[in-house]
């Protein structure tokens, strides 16, 4: 024969029907935490990083030319060797202002956009730049991208500074 004691006994139906209800409720209030989560890793994470990238690119780009260049048009993929401002003093690091001559536009992927005709459509990073003498022989070169859009409600979109020293070659 078989006894059943007071201590012996399992959980009944309606003990796992409340305990899964409380376990889904949790659950439930825990979402909003992982919508979090999830846009800010895309915006600090993938989006800041690619925003350093091509501000990186640029400053590169810049830097190569030389101290006294000041035609290169620095716009396009390749450089040409007219057209543009070079190294010359003058920009700006305001997006919302850009200066012509010290801004492109990148796609989403991060190709290069014709901003012959005024601003692309489908842009997606902007990068604009600042080239300053703070004194003889010394240029201040400072490029800023930015994304276009954040993804989500997280108010600031994701962009990036970078600059560097260039002196005249002795």
């Amino acid at each position: 024969m078989c006894r059943h004691t007071a201590d012996a006994r399992g959980f009944s139906l309606i003990e796992v029907m409340f305990a899964l209800s409380i376990l889904m409720v949790v659950a439930l209030g825990l979402i909003p935490l992982g919508v979090v989560a999830t846009n800010t890793s895309e915006n600090q994470g993938h989006l800041v990083a690619r925003s350093a990238e091509y501000a990186t690119d640029k400053l590169e780009q810049l830097q190569a030319l030389a101290y006294g260049d000041t035609i290169s048009d620095t716009r396009h993929i390749v450089t040409e060797t007219s057209g543009g401002t070079g190294l010359t003093v003058g920009g700006s690091l305001n997006p919302d202002a850009p200066v012509t001559g010290y801004v492109d536009y990148l796609d989403e992927k991060g190709s290069m956009l014709d901003s012959e005709n005024g601003v692309p459509s489908g842009w997606f990073y902007k990068r604009v730049w600042r080239i300053e003498s703070p004194s003889a022989n010394l240029k201040r070169i400072s490029v800023l991208a930015i994304v276009r859009s954040a993804v989500g409600n997280t108010g600031r979109v994701p962009q990036t500074t970078v600059t560097t020293l260039k002196t005249y070659p002795f």
